[in-house]
């Protein structure tokens, strides 16, 4: 089952007023089915997770051991156990997220952080999904997402049911009244800034079989 962190939503919700009834619900299963129906038609291949535990399992077991991995900065990853699991250094991978936190050279460090979105293997999370299929992130540089429409040679993206809306325009005002209220309150507590809306990217279709996967996970998780 996923943790909750400082950072959970349901940790956040004090400090700003969102409608979590309407932006963070379990569908029904008829709708969960349809949704997964309707991702795997464009090119995304999905996995159904019953739990945190089982997701993080499902990652493991995708990532071959010497394969350049990624992370973007998720609350979901958190709460599934994933970060951890990367800090205790037992998977066999070639973490770019080390290479960039020992780079002691602000301009090289940069460097670093930019060409990681081309890593072997890119794990997120994603702020909506339509039940028409399409699978939607922001992020304030571009950091989280950037790996997302080319970059990354695979791209493991992990989302919670409750991040399931009916259609497109629906996941964007999700993300706007929902999931950065809740982000900027973290950002602000985390890093003493403001968090943003800078860069979108929607995944409507993949033509590289294999490519994306979407590991569904059968709880609530992130935001």
């Amino acid at each position: 089952m996923s943790r909750t962190t400082p950072f959970s939503a349901v940790n956040l919700y004090q400090d700003v007023a969102v409608d979590a009834e309407t932006w963070n619900h379990f569908p029904d299963t008829d709708v969960v089915d349809i949704t997964i129906q309707a991702i795997k038609k464009r090119g995304i291949k999905v996995i159904l997770a019953a739990d945190g535990d089982e997701a993080l399992a499902v990652i493991r077991k995708l990532i071959p051991s010497g394969s350049e991995v990624m992370s973007g900065s998720s609350t979901t990853l958190i709460e599934i156990g994933f970060e951890d699991y990367v800090a205790r250094g037992t998977g066999g991978w070639i973490l770019l997220h080390t290479k960039i936190n020992a780079e002691d050279d602000p301009v090289k460090r940069a460097e670093i952080r930019r060409k990681s979105v081309t890593a072997d293997y890119f794990i997120s999370s994603a702020n909506a999904i339509a039940q028409t299929g399409e699978i939607v992130s922001c992020d304030a540089s571009g950091s989280r997402v950037g790996a997302w429409p080319y970059a990354a040679g695979h791209l493991i993206l992990v989302a919670g049911i409750n991040k399931i809306v009916p259609t497109v325009e629906d996941a964007l005002q999700r993300i706007r009244t929902y999931v950065f209220p809740l982000e900027n309150v973290r950002a602000m507590k985390a890093y003493g800034t403001q968090s943003m809306i800078g860069k979108c990217v929607i995944l409507a279709n993949e033509k590289q079989e294999g490519r994306i996967t979407l590991i569904l996970v059968s709880e609530s998780l992130g935001y």
